[in-house]
């Protein structure tokens, strides 16, 4: 279970930053990216948080994932505050980003035995645990190849083999089919879905609102930093005044 309460993340600007988001009248030194964000994700459920760029998605989920220090507020990870021991916290976490780069010279057998080394895992969960991500990612064709010479969607696939190794409780996802065919992204998907079906709380951002749709059980919409919606599917539904979840997202941020 993830449970954030009244979260605030507030970043000091440097000067170049500061001429970027202000004028040479008013340059702000100070820049809140989440302000006051309060929701939960439920064990055996999909969270999509979903916002337009710059909301506050991407910080929201590095803080979940104890990449990052909230300002205020607490965040419990399993009912573990991660402020009290960020550690213990990580161990049940497994957190993809894009951001975070794959060394290219390492095959993705070898990246993914890295993590989970990191993660001390012994050699036969190792061995069952790596088998049955390969197999169900259909990685075992390019498992060897140096992940310099992947496609983007092999490398996605490798991302997500290393984020899930060590089995972890909390899955967080930042837009992990931006960019990938429609093969790769189904691939993910389904193990969402597979993820779900295991019990483990699961919470993702997209763009795709057919992803949103077809995946979500609950709902977040961020916006400027501020969760102006956070309820079941259900809830959202009854957001809407058109069939398009695109609509839906628009009407709230434009009424926030």
């Amino acid at each position: 279970m993830i449970e954030l309460s009244d979260v605030t993340k507030v970043f000091t600007l440097t000067k170049d930053q500061r001429k970027i988001v202000g004028s040479s009248e008013l340059r702000p030194k100070l820049f809140t990216a989440v302000d006051s964000v309060t929701f939960k994700c439920d064990s055996g459920k999909v969270f999509a948080l979903i916002g337009p760029n710059g909301s506050g998605k991407t910080t929201t989920l590095r803080m979940i994932s104890t990449m990052m220090s909230p300002t205020s507020g607490i965040i419990n990870i399993n009912g573990n505050n991660t402020a009290e021991d960020g550690r213990l916290a990580r161990k049940s976490i497994g957190f993809m980003t894009n951001q975070t780069a794959l060394y290219d010279r390492l095959s993705p057998y070898e990246m993914v035995k890295y993590f989970a080394d990191l993660n001390s895992m012994d050699k036969d969960s190792f061995d069952q645990r790596c088998k049955d991500i390969f197999d169900r990612l259909d990685m075992n064709s390019f498992a060897n190849k140096r992940i310099g010479t992947l496609s983007s969607g092999m490398k996605q696939k490798t991302s997500i083999a290393r984020t899930i190794i060590h089995d972890p409780d909390i899955i967080v996802f930042d837009e992990p089919t931006t960019g990938l065919d429609v093969m790769t992204s189904r691939a993910i998907i389904e193990l969402i879905r597979n993820s779900k079906e295991e019990k483990k709380t699961i919470i993702f951002s997209s763009h795709r609102m057919e992803e949103v749709k077809t995946l979500a059980d609950d709902i977040g919409v961020i916006y400027n930093g501020k969760m102006i919606f956070s309820g079941s599917k259900s809830d959202f539904d009854a957001e809407m005044e058109s069939t398009s979840y695109d609509d839906t997202l628009i009407n709230l941020i434009e009424n926030a």
